[in-house]
């Protein structure tokens, strides 16, 4: 499976490349991780939220994220204008054409917003716990198991995508979170129920350098990625 970070490009002065937000994202996702693995968690400072927390789970991190669902905007229908139109033959048939465009033009429009796409429904907070995340939002929240989930992936560096059983309305959704936390969800949700998957086997989390740019700009990474496997085996 490929792994989502293209390679740095080259800077052509022998310097490192810079390093990014999302660079320090991934340094305490690694931290993260290796503290779960090697049953630390409980060690680690308090993380605030206003999320509603089950009895045992804990707060891992907090950041900001945008949702967006595969879904249509309309299911096809729209409405149709009738013209009855009195005058001269040509105003008659003009009013007739323009009106045989209008309802073409949207029938098209429905026809085309029937068709499913990613669409942005709205930017939150998200809080990662040892057992779920949650995305605070007024109309579209989510608050998502790791155990309930069909599939994830990573399908960019900053883009958690997951599929699952909507409870409430028993509809297939697939969503994505756009967040510099994806990588920590990912790992999160495939320790618990997919330990298997190819992204996490092939190490296709993590940028392939990144624990050496780590250690060349003077912050080594904990060996998460080793750890996880080591986990696995």
């Amino acid at each position: 499976m490929d792994n989502p970070f293209a390679p740095p490009p080259p800077s052509g002065n022998g310097r490192l490349p810079a390093w990014s937000e999302l660079d320090e994202y991934l340094w305490h996702s690694c931290d993260i991780v290796a503290d779960l693995i090697e049953r630390r968690i409980d060690r680690r400072p308090l993380v605030a939220t206003v999320a509603r927390l089950e009895p045992g789970d804990r707060a891992l991190a907090v950041g900001p994220a945008q949702r967006l669902t595969w879904r249509a905007v309309g299911d096809g229908r729209y409405a149709q204008q009738n013209v009855v139109a009195f005058g001269s033959p040509a105003f008659v048939i003009g009013s007739m054409v323009g009106s045989a465009i209008g309802n073409s033009a949207r029938r098209s429009a429905a026809a085309d917003d029937a068709q499913p796409r990613w669409v942005a429904d709205g930017s939150g907070d998200i809080t990662v716990t040892t057992r779920k995340v949650y995305f605070g939002h007024p109309q579209c929240p989510l608050d998502l198991a790791w155990g309930g989930l069909d599939t994830i992936d990573l399908v960019a560096p900053d883009v958690f995508q997951t599929s699952f059983q909507n409870i409430n309305n028993g509809r297939y959704t697939t969503v994505r979170l756009r967040t510099p936390w994806a990588s920590l969800l990912f790992v999160l949700a495939a320790i618990t129920a997919f330990p298997a998957h190819p992204r996490l086997l092939g190490r296709g989390w993590l940028p392939p350098d990144f624990e050496s740019r780590c250690t060349q700009i003077g912050r080594p990474c904990r060996p998460a990625a080793r750890l996880l496997l080591e986990r696995t085996v």
